[in-house]
């Protein structure tokens, strides 16, 4: 369809190569697989965005939607509340230990603004008003909205707004394939952790809250912190009194193995954003966890309220995708067989693509993989840009069946926890397809 007769504006896509390309119209999906308009099938190896869990037209998903719908369908929260909202507010927080309230909002970006004006208000109301600036890692990815921006990694997703954004205090991350301290080295250092000690030891007092992705830097290049790291920024959290933000948006309901990314340390941050797999992947819908220490600083007068809402906050049909996506969990062994799933791709990948001259790392941690593409392996020099190597790899890849979508040279897959074996080695078999037709440089 050409550019001057195509309605729409895609998010995150250059609009001059997508109509360059062919276009996949997706009209349906079963399980694991979306259907395009000619009837091709093609493994939904990115779970639809990182979110989907249960596959595709889960009919418990879908009978929960379709029996809310005829119900109620839409009933604010502000200042009444629903049933479906108060079912699944008791069925996070039953995952959620040491949290005691839920606030909802309806995607990840819309959660962490929440959560930021949560922090800051936070110590306002405890009469520490200068207790304002939050503490993030370098190449940190929270959303597209202007807090969250403000709050991300320099670079493309930030620079352009800098106008409008304010500025994070930064410490470094576990990046450890390009780390100038732990790159050589057998294991991850503590120099992420030493940065953020040293930033907390001279500027706590002007710190409102660290916000982290915990265990997966997800849009950074799925950036895997070792073991422990969760713990030991926490244990500087409570030793400088910052309140911690754990943003699960992209790692939250199983993909790194645990229910959730912090329960893979049993650490409890002060508060927790979920979004994206909360309903299955089915209809958007985010919440923003506190703990009661939190949730009591704003209990009482009128003018300690935290002034945030927005019009389908916790909207019912949503709520009611969340619970039946809980129902699933709490039947069937869904995070075994997401470990066991996990375990079979590590396998897979090793044998199938970590040995291609331009892999130059691989990084997983349960579902969430990242495989990084280099132009020269010992030297770990990037690919030119212009080659586009990445997007190359996953257009191929479509080729044989799997949709995958790249963050620069950076081919990520997270299929949803329903995957079956033979799909992942369809989807392993397409990413050796996609990197044999990047050219030679």
């Amino acid at each position: 369809m050409s550019s001057d007769r195509y309605p729409l504006w895609h998010p995150f896509t250059q609009m001059a190569r997508f109509h360059r390309e062919p276009q996949l119209v997706v009209a349906r999906a079963e399980g694991n697989r979306l259907i395009d308009t000619e009837g091709r099938e093609y493994i939904d190896g990115v779970a639809s965005l990182w979110a989907n869990v249960h596959g595709h037209s889960n009919s418990h998903i879908v009978a929960a939607i379709q029996a809310q719908t005829a119900k109620l369908q839409h009933s604010t929260l502000l200042g009444i509340t629903h049933e479906p909202a108060i079912e699944l507010g008791r069925r996070l927080l039953a995952h959620l230990p040491g949290r005691s309230h839920v606030f909802f909002s309806e995607n990840g970006a819309s959660a962490v603004e929440v959560a930021l004006k949560m922090a800051v208000q936070y110590w306002s109301n405890r009469g520490q008003p200068e207790r304002n600036r939050i503490a993030v890692p370098e190449m940190a990815y929270h959303g597209d909205t202007i807090g969250a921006v403000s709050v991300g990694g320099e670079g493309p997703f930030r620079d352009v707004y800098g106008p409008l954004l304010f500025e994070p205090l930064r410490f470094n991350n576990a990046y450890r394939y390009r780390c100038d301290n732990c790159a050589t080295e057998t294991s991850c250092t503590d120099t992420c952790l030493q940065s953020l000690g040293a930033l907390l030891e001279a500027r706590s007092k002007e710190i409102a809250a660290v916000i982290i992705e915990p265990r997966v830097q997800g849009a950074a290049g799925m950036i895997v912190a070792p073991e422990g790291h969760i713990a030991a920024i926490r244990a500087l959290c409570d030793k400088f009194d910052v309140l911690l933000i754990a943003d699960e948006v992209a790692t939250g309901f199983g993909k790194t193995g645990a229910m959730f990314a912090c329960d893979l340390e049993g650490v409890i941050p002060d508060i927790t954003v979920l979004g994206k797999g909360i309903t299955g992947g089915y209809l958007p819908l985010s919440a923003t966890v506190t703990t009661e220490k939190v949730y009591q600083a704003f209990h009482g007068e009128e003018g300690l309220k935290l002034f945030h809402g927005h019009t389908y906050a916790g909207n019912p049909i949503c709520c009611a995708a969340a619970i039946a996506s809980f129902d699933i969990f709490e039947s069937e062994q869904v995070l075994v067989r997401a470990r066991e799933r996990s375990e079979l791709l590590a396998t897979l990948l090793a044998d199938l693509v970590a040995d291609h001259p331009i892999v130059g790392d691989i990084r997983q941690q349960g579902l969430m993989i990242g495989i990084e593409l280099v132009g020269d392996r010992e030297t770990r020099a990037p690919l030119p840009a212009e080659i586009e190597a990445g997007w190359q790899v996953c257009i191929a890849a479509r080729d044989r069946g799997v949709f995958i979508r790249p963050l620069g040279d950076v081919i990520v897959l997270m299929p949803p926890l329903s995957i079956e074996e033979d799909e992942l080695t369809q989807i392993c078999e397409a990413v050796v397809y996609g990197l044999n037709r990047v050219p030679s440089v």
